[in-house]
């Protein structure tokens, strides 16, 4: 296994060099960097020029002045180590890439997790349901998403997303009736459609799920939930018993007493420090690291309970309780900014108007920790959605062809004719293997998209590695340029080495060498 990393890693240097060298080169030969000065009418216009070549070394040829690039890089020229010099502007181009990895990592991130988790779920979801009519439809949703181009689903997010929505809030939030009986009655079909049985089953499917809808978008009507939306108590009540039943059912089957009884133990836990928890973390959480530092205690105490329920088999009882903890958690945290909701749309600087449709962040915006973590949700919404819109559909189609493909194989008969449970057999023997080419997938994806969705970025004015690239190549200014591949090139050779570890680690067979 060493041996293997070691010889990647020499071949992606050598490869990674080369790479830049041409980068440098195409960048520097694509135009003139003092074609702006040469038209200008400044009467210092000489002395612009000399300044600019001074600057950026332009008075040596491309080919070489890529090794006076490279020696900054190294440090060998006595600037300091990875310096990647100025731009065209004389901005610092470290500084630009901080900033712009900053909010380009901030954007994919979340979009990234979000496609991946959403694609997994509903492609193995329609793989296990294979010829349904949930499966025909999330088909045909997957190839049409798959087919738009991102700057017209942008665009649309924006009309009917931020506009109709803001819209909708100004209007005093209530949804139409005859809405309300279209959606009941979609939601009743997909739940119908999804649910496996006979038509008996399925009917009360249909009624549960008509009765469900209909009387939460009443409620929603009633209350105007969405001008001060809220959880509640009766909501994180709801979701503990949720995942309380959910997680030991995916990760080790509710015949695991020990399992059930961690995360029912760890969900009352979560239940009863609701009030107390709600109002500390109102005033003694003020930073984001506190926030996470939090987040990672509470995923430690259920994996503690779980350890304390666990017996003699403690790791799986461990995972349930963590997961159990992660979820709860993640409920009440949700409901706690959703009570800033209300304070952060009726500010001066919002006026009633929260989607956001450009930009990272409102301007002098004044307000707490959960203030500012609403405001960068309603800025992240719109260019999120586009991105998570076109990675579902890629994700979807490929975690359902793949899962096919392994409930086919020879070891899933052996595993039913063993009298092993269905969920054994999907969870522990097929899922595994079926994650092998998504692993692939997402290493190229992960690695690329934090290059920044250029046309995503130019439609929301969000200023990342997408703006970043694209403001280099229009001034013919290589320094941002190279300083955008060096991130991007980085990464992609380091999830590739990572995709091929992860074969090894799910598929016993592989030997990396």
């Amino acid at each position: 296994m060493a041996s293997f990393v070691v010889r990647r890693l020499i071949a992606s240097v050598l490869v990674f060099f080369a790479a830049t060298y041409l980068m440098y080169l195409l960048t520097a030969y694509s135009g003139d960097p003092l074609q702006d000065l040469i038209e200008s009418n400044a009467p210092n216009k000489e002395q612009l020029i000399a300044s600019r070549i001074r600057l950026l070394d332009l008075d040596v040829p491309p080919p070489l002045r890529y090794f006076l690039w490279l020696g900054n890089i190294l440090g060998v020229r006595g600037n300091g180590f990875f310096n990647l010099g100025v731009s065209i502007e004389g901005r610092d181009v470290n500084a630009m890439l901080s900033q712009a990895l900053g909010s380009t990592l901030q954007l994919v991130t979340i979009a990234t997790i979000v496609a991946i988790i959403l694609g997994l779920v509903v492609g193995i979801t329609t793989a296990l349901r294979q010829y349904s009519g949930y499966d025909y439809t999330v088909t045909f949703v997957s190839f049409l998403f798959f087919s738009l181009p991102i700057f017209w689903v942008a665009v649309l997010l924006k009309q009917y997303i931020a506009i109709g929505l803001n819209d909708f809030l100004q209007d005093g939030a209530q949804i139409p009736w005859w809405l309300v009986g279209v959606l009941t009655l979609v939601s009743a079909l997909l739940w119908a459609s999804i649910i496996p049985g006979v038509l008996r089953r399925k009917l009360i499917t249909f009624g549960i799920a008509f009765l469900a809808t209909a009387a939460l978008l009443v409620y929603v009507n009633l209350t105007q939930w969405f001008l001060d939306p809220s959880v509640g108590i009766v909501g994180v009540v709801l979701t503990a018993a949720a995942a309380a039943y959910l997680v030991p059912a995916v990760l080790t089957g509710v015949k695991n007493k020990r399992a059930l009884r961690t995360s029912i133990v760890v969900a009352a836990i979560g239940i009863a420090l609701y009030f107390p928890f709600r109002l500390w973390i109102s005033y003694a959480i003020t930073e984001w690291w506190m926030l996470a530092g939090l987040a990672i205690l509470t995923v430690a105490v259920g994996a503690f309970v779980g350890y304390l329920f666990g017996g003699d088999d403690r790791r799986p009882i461990m995972r349930v309780g963590a997961f159990t903890a992660f979820f709860v958690a993640f409920v009440i945290a949700v409901d706690r900014y959703m009570a800033a909701w209300a304070p952060y749309s009726n500010s001066g600087r919002i006026r009633g108007r929260p989607i956001a449709t450009i930009g990272a962040q409102t301007p002098g915006l004044e307000g707490s920790l959960w203030v500012h973590g609403v405001d960068t949700f309603t800025h992240l919404l719109l260019p999120t959605l586009a991105l998570i819109l076109i990675s579902f559909a890629t994700y979807t189609r490929y975690s359902r062809a793949s899962l096919l493909e392994v409930m086919n194989q020879d070891y899933i008969r052996t595993a039913r004719a063993k009298g092993l449970t269905e969920r054994t057999v999907v969870v522990r023997h097929a899922f595994r293997n079926a994650l092998i080419p998504i692993a692939t997938i997402v290493a190229f994806d992960i690695g690329g998209i934090v290059g920044g969705a250029v046309i995503t970025e130019r439609v929301f004015a969000f200023t990342g590695m997408g703006q970043l690239f694209q403001g280099g190549v229009d001034k013919v200014d290589p320094n941002p340029v190279m300083a955008f591949f060096l991130v991007v090139g980085f990464l992609a050779i380091l999830f590739n080495l990572l995709a091929d570890l992860v074969y090894a680690a799910l598929d016993p067979r592989i030997r990396v060498s």
